[in-house]
């Protein structure tokens, strides 16, 4: 009978402390999600030219193509580790020779051929300053193909089909932003040197 009573008692407790607010609060719920990093923008338009897009830099701030308008542009995707990475040598060397007639490259580190481009875009870009000597404007790691491939990417082979095959991949942009050529790792650079000099 007197453990009757108690279980009573205890029931009542428990109903009387949830009824004046006693019992424990609930955590509070975030009604609004954490924005999520967005890598690159896609215009709200199909896109005419490169200067409808940004894209993000080392440091995550996102950066507006637009800024080079009027500019040459040779966009090329990079990594550290491949067979095609002493192209940074030439690279390099035209970027500095022609950057004075309104030349720039826009290199983009990406790691989806065989894994060259690993570590942070910190570790990357301390390779290419020390190594290569670079100094023309490198962005953050993309994808440039497949379901998380950069929109500019998508638009760039969407004017010259077909997916990238490999690192050093690059495509010449002229001064009204539209793409003119595109060159397979393996085309010479002096081919590549030719192009941009007809552009400028």
């Amino acid at each position: 009978m007197t453990n009757i009573k108690l279980t009573a008692f205890v029931l009542t407790l428990a109903v009387a402390m949830t009824v004046c607010g006693c019992k424990k609060d609930k955590e509070p719920v975030n009604e609004q999600p954490i924005d999520t990093v967005v890598r690159d923008t896609v215009p709200e338009e199909p896109a005419d030219n490169i200067y409808q897009f940004k894209v993000l830099n080392g440091e995550g701030d996102s950066v507006s193509l637009a800024e080079y308008r009027g500019k040459v542009l040779l966009v090329v995707n990079t990594a550290t580790q491949c067979g095609y990475t002493p192209q940074y040598t030439d690279l390099q060397r035209i970027y500095e020779k022609y950057q004075d007639s309104g030349f720039v490259i826009l290199d983009f580190p990406c790691n989806q051929f065989g894994s060259q481009a690993p570590g942070t875009y910190d570790d990357i870009h301390d390779f290419c300053t020390s190594r290569y000597g670079i100094t023309f404007p490198q962005f953050a790691k993309i994808d440039v193909n497949g379901a998380n491939a950069s929109p500019l990417y998508v638009w760039l082979k969407s004017k010259i089909p077909g997916d990238i095959r490999w690192n050093f991949t690059k495509f010449l942009i002229d001064r009204n932003g539209e793409v003119k050529r595109r060159f397979e790792p393996a085309n010479s650079m002096a081919m590549v040197e030719n192009a941009i000099a007809k552009e400028l």
